[in-house]
């Protein structure tokens, strides 16, 4: 079974505001039903008392259901609740009716009137401010506020309560609901920005993909397609001086010949240097994207030139899938990379929290084929690679090769860090 703590590290960050501004609404049902509900029972005795414990318990039900299907609507994920919501405004002014009317029709007493009294704020405070929770627009939010503020000082009014008693009635229903609208109102906007902040830190990992891509696709068409058109055209030129029985036809085919040879030689050297990759160069694209992502990175730390080239190769890998992992699992807020050679090896290693099940790897489905990958490349050099928890929140992938014996002269600790701060 898993831990409370457990369940709420491993949501994203929308997930987190979500729930939260979920659940800060449903706490307001659950106040509205503890503070009169309950208390109006002993005050109201027995049987008034009762009824209006079961008419809060309705109203706070139905105030409950609708912060979940309001929300869920803002989301995309449910039609409007527009029949749930007049419900409530009904049920809302009913209960409001009655409690007034309770208080200047009903048993005379002091505690009479301030259960009821209660009843009554409490309820057309807190019912405008859910059913905001509904409609686009902060106008027609406070517009709801209002119109509930103006039928509470109107109903007041009509059941004998003074007119200034009237107006402070409305005008305490009307700062209140005013208030709950508005919180409404700003946690809706505040819940879809979150998500499109994420969605945006997305599109643009996926556009960096895109990019890298689309370069290239550029280079193989720039090296190969005038190589291409040239050997379909000497390979026109000699069949047609085959067919005239020319001698000249085999020169053009040996040319064909060199040309084919040379377009090999020359996709191979754009792959490889697709492939190869420099440390410190990949450590500066890491910082580029992170900072294409909305990360804030900064870099610092001793230079890794005094590297072997193979080596920098392989890590420079490392830095690449895991800055991509990073980027595109979990819910990283620090990502530290730590670059370290001990007694003839190399040791690096990147450490992140926000992790959402195993850090780097996606949190669900089959492993993928990133880290699978990267450790075929480092067992050609005799190294390995582990990917594992660090700790509460924290994942950590190690990469360790060895040195060469050519390399002593690499200083005996090189660390470069970075650390990325993000604001979700």
């Amino acid at each position: 079974m898993r831990a409370p703590g457990r369940w709420w590290r491993h949501k994203s960050t929308p997930e987190k505001v979500e729930t939260y501004t979920r659940w800060s609404f449903h706490f307001f049902a659950v106040m509205e039903f503890f503070s009169v509900g309950l208390t109006s029972v002993a005050p109201l005795g027995a049987r008034r008392g009762g009824a209006a414990l079961l008419v809060v318990a309705v109203h706070a039900a139905l105030c409950f259901v609708t912060v979940s299907r309001a929300i869920d609507w803002t989301r995309g994920r449910r039609p409007q609740p527009v029949k749930l919501m007049w419900t409530l405004a009904a049920v809302t002014a009913a209960i409001a009716a009655a409690a007034i009317a309770l208080a200047e029709l009903g048993p005379d007493g002091e505690r009479v009137d301030t259960a009821a009294g209660g009843v009554f704020g409490v309820i057309l405070i807190f019912g405008p401010g859910i059913i905001a929770l509904g409609v686009r627009g902060r106008r027609r939010a406070f517009a709801i506020a209002g119109g509930f503020a103006a039928g509470a000082g109107t109903v007041a009014f009509t059941l004998g309560a003074p007119v200034l008693t009237a107006l402070t009635t409305a005008l305490i229903v009307l700062i209140g609901g005013v208030f709950i609208a508005f919180t409404a109102v700003f946690s809706v906007w505040l819940l879809n920005a979150v998500y499109e902040l994420d969605e945006a830190r997305e599109t643009r990992a996926r556009l960096a993909v895109a990019e890298e891509r689309l370069r290239f696709g550029r280079d193989l068409h720039d090296v190969m397609g005038r190589n291409l058109a040239v050997i379909a055209l000497k390979s026109e030129l000699s069949v047609q001086l085959a067919q005239r029985g020319r001698p000249e036809a085999v020169a053009q085919m040996v040319e064909v010949q060199r040309l084919a040879q040379e377009s090999q030689r020359e996709v191979r050297e754009v792959v490889r240097g697709y492939r190869e990759t420099d440390l410190a160069s990949e450590l500066a694209g890491a910082q580029g994207v992170l900072a294409a992502a909305g990360i804030d990175c900064t870099v610092g730390g001793a230079t890794v030139t005094g590297l072997p080239a193979t080596v920098q190769s392989a890590l420079g890998w490392v830095v690449r899938e895991a800055t991509t992992n990073v980027l595109r699992h979990g819910d990283a807020r620090r990502c530290e990379v730590r670059l370290r050679v001990l007694e003839g090896r190399v040791v690096l290693s990147v450490e992140n929290d926000g992790v959402s099940e195993t850090g780097t790897e996606p949190a669900s489905g089959p492993p993928g084929s990133g880290l699978a990958g990267l450790r075929e490349r480092l067992a050609e050099l005799d190294g390995t690679l582990d990917a594992e928890p660090a700790g509460r929140g924290l994942f950590r992938l190690t990469a360790e090769v060895p040195l060469p014996a050519a390399s002593g002269a690499v200083p005996a600790a090189v660390a470069v860090r970075a650390v990325s701060e993000v604001t979700r």
